[in-house]
């Protein structure tokens, strides 16, 4: 590209230069399209852009972006759209391929394909020739599986320079979607690390540092998520950037693009048949088998080694290849054996990066073909989808479901507005309804009717089932959604007596009422979602705040008005800054948060604000434990957490750093899921001293496990040993190695809990249960002690999801969440994830509260 600026002002040297360009870049073309191709000149080849043939290095999202840029300025057939931005300001890109007159009708197009055409046609009427094939293809989900991205590209120019005519009919009657870089931000990081340590000379060997990346991987996006599993959770903004395009093209069939482990060959789906998603309808199946025909015969012509029905399940629905199969479409999943680099060496020869892309690129093509000549049967399939959706609504035993939240309208609205995301429709209600002996207000209560088209999507995010066919899971078997966010939801059997709104639910913000500025104090309840938000915010800004540890009512003008331990407190006499008031004020305005003005420190009923047990709050400072061997999910979850949505700075050490550091700095110690068996015996005297000098450490999973180890939680773990002799492994044969592995393993799934509501870390739970997920055999013994257990599983646990029921029974009536005091600080453990996946709002709080209220407990445990 340098010489091509630098000559281009000479006409002769230019044509001299495009010969050049255009006789060395042709062959390695051929090699993926073939030879025999008859391509537009005009149409630029990636290399043309690139400056270097695809394969030949890794591509930067840059690089992507401007190939797709100039392809979309060259080519009639192209359509760029830009959908969003990524949290490092990379812009994630939908390219629409099809024939010229296709993309001018686009929107009318779609329009006449729309699910909410396809409900009101005639159900009589099973095909629609004139109707569009829709083709979605995702490309590098996970950003170090990059031959897909670089993969898009090739088919991208096929399709939009190609002369051959069956290309040209397959246009006319097709929109293909490209989603080249799903993960723009894992993508660079992946590039920035292979191009850091590649070699003049390509080396193969698996133990260089280019097939190893540092901490965190590529895979991840910029909070460390996997966005390869939040299709239905839609915590990150990548996600949420995406979906709404998805409902907007609505396609037929999506592939999904990624890389697997060096030794293997290449996959294509349909998976295990018997670890599909029972929603899935069967003939979903039977067409993904029937375009897996077409990925056969393009790999088989390439000699090319493959497998299908094996390993991977289809059972997720928050992933991209199974979304769509709750959608009316055809998610098939593809995974191609990863050279992590330019080359390595595998149990199958020399694994080499432009292999891998030629695979990604074939599977492509025959995704394309294999609907293209199946349009008939694709398109009969999502029309009977939808209208047989509606005909199962009207034959269940409820017609819907009735939503409750009336104490925090923030968690109330995210959990709908996730439902709007995935086009369900939710009413309000416009009149109070009683229901089981339970009154709903009309204000904080929602209704959402089976009988529409989302239904597959609202039994997918409301399911509770525990019992399955197959139980051995690729991925989560339990993520109900109500559950995760703690909204009360109850099934309505019949809607006699329910007053609904005309229109659906639409997100407005009722702004609080103005402060007095004459209030002898001002204070906000805790049960709001963003309420550790707006505390942090206060602390930050050098006002000084107490939260009450016991309860008390207050005179206001329209009368009494209790408030619960945990409400914080902003007393007038002890702030310093002149504007403080007008900062509260900008702080209720900003979290949409009700601050309540008191005019005497004096209550009718219970404590007095100048009362001790209204305990002082300090600002916090937290250390997030990183680095190799740690969980970079769970880090990332915990960052996500604090930074994104509380705007806490959450400082990232690795775990080799820790000895180093300063830890009187921090008032917080975060150890997530990992091995910390590296840290040496001086950092763990380092640790105990902190803590004894008034640190406070939070731990989950196996960083509890570890704390524990080195008796700095006073907490018992059944052992692995125990956990073993659960399971009678009399008589078992070989084959049953597998099954027995399943039922030894918590995939992922939800179980009940019990709060002790008056303790300080459960502040701002007025009920006592909490659903609370798990992904882990960790089980922490119920303590003897009284006051250190703060939440425990009930006796029947298990709400969603698949656990074997030995596993149940040993983890039932055991502790969730310990607290105790260690010297002047606390240590804070949980086997449980509060924050799993970033929709997990329910149980956040928890973790807030360890950072907020830690020092507002105290229960001394014995040596």
């Amino acid at each position: 590209m340098f010489f091509q600026r630098l000559f281009s002002h000479s006409p002769i040297v230019g044509v001299f230069f495009s010969f050049l360009l255009n006789s060395a870049y042709a062959a390695p073309l051929a090699e993926y399209l073939g030879k025999e191709n008859n391509y537009m000149p005009d149409v630029p080849q990636p290399a043309a852009v690139l400056g270097f043939e695809v394969g030949e290095r890794q591509i930067r999202h840059d690089q992507l972006l401007t190939y797709f840029q100039t392809l979309g300025q060259a080519s009639s057939r192209v359509k760029l759209t830009p959908i969003g931005q990524t949290n490092q300001y990379r812009q994630q890109l939908l390219v629409t391929i099809s024939s010229e007159e296709n993309l001018i009708n686009l929107d009318s197009l779609l329009e006449k394909r729309s699910v909410r055409t396809l409900v009101n046609a005639d159900k009589k009427d099973s095909k629609n020739s004139d109707e569009p094939l829709v083709v979605w293809l995702g490309y590098s989900v996970h950003g170090d599986e990059i031959s897909g991205a670089n993969a898009a590209m090739l088919a991208a120019y096929h399709y939009a320079a190609s002369q051959d005519k069956e290309v040209t009919d397959m246009l006319a009657q097709t929109i293909i979607v490209m989603e080249p870089s799903i993960n723009p931000d894992g993508m660079d990081r992946f590039v920035n690390w292979v191009t850091t340590f590649r070699g003049t000379v390509a080396n193969a060997d698996a133990n260089h540092i280019e097939h190893h990346q540092g901490w965190p991987s590529g895979r991840t996006n910029h909070f460390w998520f996997d966005l390869n599993r939040d299709w239905l959770l839609l915590s990150q903004k990548e996600s949420r950037n995406r979906l709404k395009y998805f409902h907007y093209y609505q396609p037929n069939v999506l592939g999904d693009y990624h890389e697997m482990g060096a030794n293997a060959s290449y996959f294509f789906q349909p998976g295990i048949p018997t670890r599909t998603h029972p929603l899935t309808p069967k003939e979903n199946t039977r067409l993904t088998q029937t375009i897996a025909g077409f990925h056969a015969r393009a790999l088989d012509q390439e000699q090319r080694l493959y497998f299908s029905e094996e390993n991977y399940d289809d059972f997720y629905y928050g992933k991209g290849s199974t979304y769509p199969d709750i959608n009316g479409s055809i998610g098939i999943l593809f995974e191609q054996a990863s050279s992590r680099g330019m080359q390595q060496d595998t149990i199958n020869g020399l694994l080499t990066f432009d292999f891998g892309i030629k695979n990604h690129l074939l599977t492509s093509l025959s995704t394309v073909e294999g609907a293209w000549k199946n349009k008939a049967r694709l398109t009969a399939y999502r029309k009977r989808f939808y209208q047989q959706g509606l005909k199962l609504a009207g034959k269940e035993k409820f017609s819907g479901y009735l939503l409750h939240e009336s104490k925090d309208s923030h968690r109330l609205a995210a959990f709908l507005d996730k439902l709007q995301q995935h086009q369900i429709q939710v009413y309000p209600l416009t009149e109070d309804y009683s229901h089981n002996g339970k009154q709903y207000s009309k204000e904080s209560s929602y209704y959402v009717p089976l009988e529409q088209p989302q239904y597959w999507v609202i039994q997918a995010l409301f399911n509770q089932e525990t019992n399955f066919r197959d139980n051995t899971f690729y991925d989560v078997s339990g993520w109900t959604m109500a559950l995760a966010m703690n909204i009360e939801f109850q099934k309505v059997e019949r809607t006699w007596g329910l007053e609904l709104a005309k229109n659906t639910w639409q997100r407005s913000e009722v702004k609080p009422q103005a402060i007095d500025e004459n209030a002898y104090a001002y204070g906000f309840e805790w049960h709001h979602f963003l309420a550790p938000k707006m505390l942090n915010q206060l602390l930050a800004q050098g006002i000084k705040a107490k939260v009450a540890t016991k309860a008390f009512t207050a005179a206001m003008k329209k009368g009494k008005r209790s408030f619960k331990p945990g409400t914080i407190v902003i007393p007038a006499g002890l702030q310093q800054q002149a504007n403080w008031r007008e900062l509260v004020a900008q702080a209720s305005q900003s979290n949409n948060l009700e601050v309540i003005s008191f005019n005497t420190g004096f209550t009718p009923q219970g404590i007095d604000f100048g009362s001790n047990s209204l305990k002082p709050l300090s600002q916090v400072k937290t250390l997030l434990v990183g680095g190799v061997g740690v969980s970079q999910y769970e880090a990332g979850e915990i960052r996500y957490y604090l930074d994104e949505i509380l705007n806490i700075p959450v400082s990232v050490v690795e775990q080799q750093r820790l000895g180093k550091i300063n830890l009187s700095d921090y008032s917080h110690l975060i150890f997530v899921d990992g091995s910390y068996s590296s840290l040496p015996e001086a950092t763990v005297t380092k640790l105990s001293a902190w803590v004894k000098q008034g640190g406070t450490l939070f731990a989950q999973k196996r960083g509890a496990k570890w704390l524990a180890d080195k008796e700095l939680l006073k907490a018992d773990f059944v052992s692995n040993k125990q956990l073993e002799q659960l399971f009678d492994t009399e008589n078992l044969s070989y084959g049953d190695k597998e099954a027995l592995a399943g039922r030894k393993r918590i995939a992922g799934a939800i179980f009940n809990t019990r709060l002790d509501t008056s303790h300080p870390l459960a502040y701002g739970y007025d009920k006592a249960e909490l659903p609370m997920f798990r992904n882990s055999t960790l089980i922490m013994d119920r303590p003897t002690q009284p006051f250190i257990s703060v939440a425990s599983y009930t006796e029947e646990p298990l709400l969603s999801g698949y656990t074997d029921r030995n596993l149940i029974n040993r983890i039932a009536n055991n502790s969730a969440l310990m607290a105790h005091n260690l010297g002047k600080g606390r240590v804070i453990a949980t086997s449980d994830n509060f924050v799993f996946r970033g929709y997990w709002y329910g149980s956040a709080k928890l973790l807030a509260n360890s950072l907020f209220f830690a020092k507002a407990f105290h229960a001394p445990v014995g040596k």
